[in-house]
């Protein structure tokens, strides 16, 4: 019911939304370094390039029409296929307008993507809090109900010992008549047996 309270540091939270751009970026600073290492206008380079990214796109299409292909080799084959192309243009053109036009659209897209993943798992998380609060409560009831049923089985324990010594007192006392009591209505008194 005590759960000890964490603090999570910032970077924590912000690495995962902070993915999807580092990874075009990378891919789009590895593209201009092959551009300036000799892969300008390299035909060969190209397509290779070109082979690669088609069969990515071939394996994730695959992937995601065959009945025992996950959904994550999917995701992963057409993100290596458009990685690939970014990277095959990046390398092979002559400026930088075009790479980063396509380092622009690519982000958006990895963005757009991993925000329906981001949703599912705030969902879950929250459901999952919600249940874990719920049980917590139902937990936190049960265990003032059973609380007040040991303080009422005390108090009725204590109640019925008092009441006892008592008797067993009044009982003791010099001119005590019992028969007194019960003809003024009180319930009969055990007789005490003397051995």
């Amino acid at each position: 019911m005590n759960e000890p309270l964490t603090y999570r540091h910032w970077a924590i939270d912000l690495a995962p939304k902070a993915a999807p751009a580092l990874a075009t970026t990378t891919v789009l600073i590895l593209g201009r370094i092959w551009n300036a290492n000799g892969a300008q206008h390299s035909v060969g380079n190209a397509a290779l390039m070109v082979v690669l990214a088609a069969g990515a796109a071939t394996a994730g299409a695959f992937s995601s029409g065959n009945r025992s292909g996950g959904s994550v080799i999917a995701g992963t084959a057409f993100a290596a296929s458009g990685g690939l192309a970014l990277a095959g243009v990046a390398g092979y053109a002559d400026g930088l307008s075009l790479p980063l036009l396509l380092w622009a659209l690519a982000t958006a897209i990895a963005y757009g993507l991993a925000a329906r993943y981001w949703r599912t798992d705030r969902r879950e998380a929250v459901a999952h809090e919600r249940h874990r609060e719920e049980h917590a409560h139902v937990e936190r009831v049960e265990a003032l109900r059973a609380g007040a049923q040991i303080e009422v089985a005390r108090s009725g324990a204590a109640y019925a010992e008092q009441l006892a010594n008592a008797l067993i007192t009044r009982a003791g006392f010099p001119g005590f008549d019992p028969q007194a009591i019960t003809g003024a209505g009180l319930p009969e008194l055990p007789v005490k047996h003397d051995r």
